[in-house]
């Protein structure tokens, strides 16, 4: 029995959202990392095949618990989950033992706060003496002490954004990603209050040694995957004395690899990683000033 706690204890685990939206691209962000996974009987946790890393499927708003408490190593979430649990547990005098790592691309959205049509906003003082509706009670007061407003918070713990047309508030602060659910209430976007992305948090205790070999390379393997978003990877063939000019025409790239092409004189083969987006004009740009056999390809992953 010993032996299977002490193998229990060596596995990395790591909590994510169970449903919701960053839950695909998490699961997405393990699996380019190379994690295989099987999942139990309970659909909330996942069994790392391949690595010693377990997923725990958990609600958001539990991930930081779970990492404060040693119970995960890692959790995966929001920065506004984060910081709304961090001046809660700030307000109760306990410090926040969980830190972010790492600030990830993807789940990118606002907590902002959101008017009915009509209203006329005049900056944070046209909040005093109003009830705002939020679920995020802390990050709003924070608001609204550094700008000397006081005003009525009023938490929900869902369907805020119907709040002003039930009487319950005069208007809210919520998450915003693409602005459809206000319009659909009658609401617009006044102001913003945090600006939010998918953060990956760790435990506040020492990870045993037999574990830190696994963090470390999970952490290398994310930066990795997280540097090569958008990237791309351009071969083409041109002129030696053309390569100052397409060097510049390369977008986002560092020194170029340059290989001589057997037979063919000044002609030379030219390799390079570009970390913008690359469009047909940078492409008609290229062949413009003397390349050919252009040809460009995803990245999948990379390491520095």
């Amino acid at each position: 029995m010993r032996d299977v706690a002490n193998a229990a204890e060596a596995r990395l685990r790591i909590a994510l959202q169970k449903s919701g939206r960053l839950t695909d691209a998490s699961l997405e962000l393990l699996s380019r990392c190379g994690l295989k996974v099987s999942r139990g009987k309970d659909q909330l946790m996942c069994y790392g095949e391949n690595m010693p890393l377990d997923v725990l499927l958990v609600r958001d708003d539990d991930i930081p618990d779970l990492v404060q408490e040693d119970v995960c190593d890692l959790g995966l979430v929001g920065l506004n989950v984060v910081e709304e649990k961090r001046l809660a547990f700030e307000a109760a005098g306990q410090p926040a033992l969980f830190e972010v790592v790492r600030r990830l691309d993807f789940g990118r959205c606002r907590l902002c706060i959101a008017v009915p049509d009509g209203f006329e906003y005049r900056g944070a003082a046209s909040l005093a003496g109003r009830r705002i509706a939020t679920t995020y009670p802390h990050v709003l007061r924070r608001y609204l002490e550094e700008r000397g407003v006081e005003a009525q918070i009023v938490v929900l713990s869902g369907s805020v954004e119907i709040a002003p047309r039930l009487g319950r508030a005069d208007l809210i602060c919520d998450l915003v990603s693409t602005g459809s659910t206000l319009a659909a209430n009658h609401l617009r976007l006044a102001d913003v209050v945090l600006e939010s992305q998918a953060v990956l948090i760790r435990t506040p205790v020492p990870i045993p040694e037999d574990k830190q070999d696994w963090a470390r390379r999970l952490l290398m393997r994310i930066d990795g995957v997280e540097e090569v978003k958008g990237s791309k990877y351009i071969m083409l063939h041109a002129p030696r004395a053309a390569l100052p000019a397409i060097a510049r025409l390369l977008p986002g790239s560092e020194a170029p690899t340059v290989i001589p092409l057997e037979g063919l004189g000044d002609r030379v083969a030219v390799h390079a990683v570009c970390r913008e987006n690359v469009f047909w004009e940078t492409l008609e740009q290229l062949k413009g000033v003397g390349a050919s056999s252009v040809l460009v390809l995803p990245v999948e992953k990379m390491l520095a």
